[in-house]
């Protein structure tokens, strides 16, 4: 028997979806269901962490209509998205967790707490001078809505915050990209929300690099590849800048990379949307959606 929606959570977790949903239930972990039973589902929302298990059922889906995910970004998705089908990302699910942990890179990266722990495993107790967020400039580049909720989070920490987009907004205090050049060298903290695109790919290069100040950090919470990394190797190499990353590039990093061990580096597995945070998140996204499509509109809000 075949189902409209193939989803990863059974209805009732969700919660307030209609009685007797026609819903396939899969995780992404279990055995992949036969092709009579995805014959007619027309919304699919891709298990979190599970993409490359879930896009190799999309061309065994000849009802779809939509491709639903999980993730703010969907540069891995949109190239196995046939013509014709909406492609829906979580814009919203992950602005609290991948903003919290911006914070934490940079309050970690600024106040030596690396350094600290390295300390306590030999059980050492040092005295240092670290830098406080205090007063600090940070650049917050890709300000959508997790670039507001870091903004939002970095607003009692005394910072100034300069918002950067692809376009000037002047009513919300947004500088467009463009601008970088006369606003780069001004930044204590430069922290990375871009998507990845091709226009975004390798935005931050040697030149860009080049124009922070000496010492300044970047904190990357987008995409690895957003980042050129032997440019980065080279400015870590040399001790004029610092770097908190949680995406690189290459992604998983191996554990023979440059990167593990470059000078002023903090570095965390992709961990800025898994976390307590998500999951609550993650039903009421689908649960919103699901009913914007089964009434017919669509199934992202704004179009």
């Amino acid at each position: 028997m075949s189902a409209r929606y193939l989803l990863p959570y059974a209805p009732d977790t969700i919660g307030g979806l209609p009685a007797g949903l026609d819903v396939l239930v899969w995780d992404g972990d279990g055995p992949v269901p036969p092709d009579e039973e995805l014959a007619a589902v027309e919304f699919f929302c891709l298990p979190y962490l599970r993409h490359a298990a879930a896009l190799p059922l999309i061309p065994r889906l000849p009802a779809l209509k939509v491709v639903q995910t999980l993730t703010a970004g969907m540069d891995d998705v949109l190239p196995h998205v046939p013509e014709g089908v909406r492609a829906c990302n979580a814009r919203g699910l992950h602005d609290a967790s991948t903003a919290e942990l911006a914070v934490t890179l940079t309050l970690a990266s600024l106040r030596g707490l690396p350094g600290f722990t390295r300390l306590q495993d030999r059980g050492t107790w040092r005295l240092e001078f670290h830098e406080s967020l205090a007063d600090k400039t940070v650049l917050v580049l890709g300000y959508g809505s997790i670039g507001r909720a870091l903004a939002a989070r970095l607003e009692p920490f005394e910072c100034e915050v300069v918002r950067v987009a692809r376009g000037a907004r002047p009513e919300e205090r947004v500088h467009a990209v463009a601008e970088l050049p006369e606003l780069l060298p001004a930044a204590d903290v430069v922290v990375l929300l871009t998507p990845l695109t091709p226009e975004t790919r390798h935005l931050v290069d040697a030149a860009f690099l080049a124009r922070m100040k000496d010492g300044a950090l970047l904190v990357n919470v987008a995409r690895g590849p957003v980042v050129d990394t032997a440019a980065l190797l080279a400015e870590l190499s040399a001790g004029r800048l610092r770097a908190a990353l949680d995406v690189t590039d290459p992604e998983p990093l191996p554990a023979d990379h440059p990167l593990w061990h470059a000078p002023g580096v903090l570095i965390t597995p992709h961990v800025g949307g898994p976390s307590s945070a998500f999951l609550p998140r993650a039903r009421r996204l689908l649960r919103e959606r699901v009913l914007r499509f089964e009434h017919g509109g669509p199934a992202e809000p704004g179009h």
